[in-house]
């Protein structure tokens, strides 16, 4: 006998019997889910709710991911005031007028976390994420220069491009923002005594081409932050001798910027520095938010290049925006307002001091097994990096040891440093707040139970070939990209 379809046994219960109907008790629990095309009819919402749960639950328990920087755990309230938001239009400033005050509101307190001069008029906004923050750091840097270029009467239409100089521990937007844009990219290596920028040689890179410097407080790699205070004097003798075409700063603090204020205040990385114009953060990392908020903030008017700003008419109304991303959700914007009310200075310090407790448990726990060379002992920011001692004689690699431990649910990546350091492997934990010590004894009782079995193991699989299978490294870049256009070495003429 063929089966009603699902559609007809809903049509057919009434209120009582439809809920009262155990859903997977129920043929309508038997809807397929949709892959190539739409279903044809409807399906009811408790079913559809409870079938998407179910395929998604096989997935890998949030809380043990310990490669992203990305939040994984809000307060009950948070979501809640988010949820409740989800509908309004961000862009829309005219119709949400209250809701543009509290991005101002993150705006102005940002700022003064990050030594902001009001008496600059201070310009940001928020953006979708740090990526599409750095793209408009970029592109105020970019913007800048063709502007000081023309006035120094430099042809910008030759084959020379600008370029931008950054360190090799780059995240992948900078490598688009160069692509998409057509600016150079010229890397300082990393090497391993020098794990951030090199000051020895950045400067090596530069010339009137240079559109500015960008530093970065948290490489993606190993968290460690540049010297930005050092790179700031080397800019300023730089730029005493070059006056048409001063170089200019950009921190790229996705992760450091919204923990050094709280746990390193006395660091001089910020808008104290006279070099420093723009900083972008990820209110989804440290900022404590779930994934979809960043902010980018320029020091004053000076350093927001006006061509940046769009007048735009929407729905009765002339706003101002900056943002690459036009319509989206204010959500997360108010997600960002609420954790920053409701932790305040004290509170984001608290959970950021417990956090960095946590990481630097780990790195006692790491050392301990004499095993491991530690690259980053969360110095700057929660986390812990870590390769084989050399010369140490075991049958394994940290490719085995990432797929033994995903075995019992935890993601801790495996991966190759970039160009210049990439015969040394390493591993790497992301340590956020939903990552209490309790988990952080289970991760190191599960690291030794798997480097037990990994030792007496007759068959280790030797997994060496690279990071495709072994987790996901928040880099968004793989080791080598074909036609990428980075140049790891100074120019001739720079030499």
């Amino acid at each position: 006998m063929k089966k009603e379809s699902a559609s007809k046994i809903l049509d057919s219960m009434d209120e009582k019997t439809r809920y009262l109907t155990p859903i997977f008790g129920s043929e309508a629990s038997d809807a397929q889910m949709p892959r190539l095309k739409m279903n044809l009819n409807p399906v009811e919402p408790r079913v559809s709710y409870e079938m998407i749960k179910e395929y998604l639950s096989i997935e890998g328990n949030a809380t043990q991911n310990l490669t992203t920087f990305c939040q994984t755990y809000m307060e009950p309230m948070a979501t809640r005031i988010m949820a409740e938001t989800m509908d309004k239009n961000a862009i829309d400033k005219d119709e949400y007028p209250m809701t543009a005050d509290l991005e101002n509101r993150c705006v102005a307190m940002l700022g003064d976390l990050w030594h902001a001069d009001p008496a600059e008029e201070p310009m940001g906004t928020s953006t979708v994420g740090s990526s599409e923050a750095c793209m408009l750091g970029g592109l105020g840097m970019l913007f800048r220069w063709k502007k000081l270029a023309k006035d120094a009467g430099i042809n910008i239409y030759t084959e020379q491009r600008p370029n931008l100089v950054i360190s090799s521990g780059y995240q992948v937007c900078w490598e688009k923002f160069c692509r998409y844009w057509d600016v150079e990219m010229r890397l300082v290596p990393l090497e391993k005594d020098h794990l951030s920028l090199n000051m020895d040689t950045v400067m090596d890179h530069v010339d009137d081409h240079t559109i500015g410097i960008t530093a970065i407080l948290g490489i993606t790699y190993t968290g460690k932050f540049d010297d930005v205070k050092a790179l700031d004097a080397l800019v300023e003798s730089y730029n005493q001798d070059h006056p048409k075409m001063p170089i200019r700063i950009h921190v790229d603090g996705a992760s450091g910027s919204m923990v050094a204020p709280f746990i390193s205040p006395d660091l001089e990385w910020d808008f104290q520095l006279k070099n420093v114009w723009s900083i972008n953060t990820s209110g989804h990392k440290y900022g404590l938010v779930y994934p979809g908020v960043g902010w980018v903030i320029w020091r004053s008017k000076e350093a927001l290049p006006e061509d940046l700003i769009f007048w735009v008419s929407y729905l009765g109304g002339n706003e101002a925006t900056m943002a690459i991303n036009f319509s989206r959700s204010a959500s997360q914007i108010v997600g960002q307002y609420y954790v920053l009310m409701r932790n305040g200075f004290n509170g984001y310090k608290e959970i950021h001091e417990r956090t960095m407790d946590v990481a630097h448990y780990l790195v006692d726990e790491l050392e301990e097994m004499g095993l491991f060379e530690i690259y980053e002992d969360a110095g700057n920011i929660p986390i812990v990096c870590w390769g084989l001692k050399d010369g140490v004689d075991v049958p394994w690699t940290l490719y085995d040891l990432s797929d033994r431990l995903r075995m019992s649910g935890w993601l801790v990546p495996a991966y190759p440093m970039p160009a210049d350091m990439q015969d040394t492997i390493v591993q790497r934990v992301v340590a956020r707040q939903d990552f209490s010590m309790q988990l952080c004894v289970k991760l190191v009782e599960d690291m030794k139970k798997e480097i037990d079995t990994l030792s007496k193991a007759k068959f280790v699989t030797g997994n060496t070939q690279g990071t495709i299978n072994t987790g996901f490294d928040h880099g968004g870049r793989a080791l080598v990209s074909k036609g990428a256009d980075v140049q790891t070495t100074a120019p001739s003429s720079q030499k």
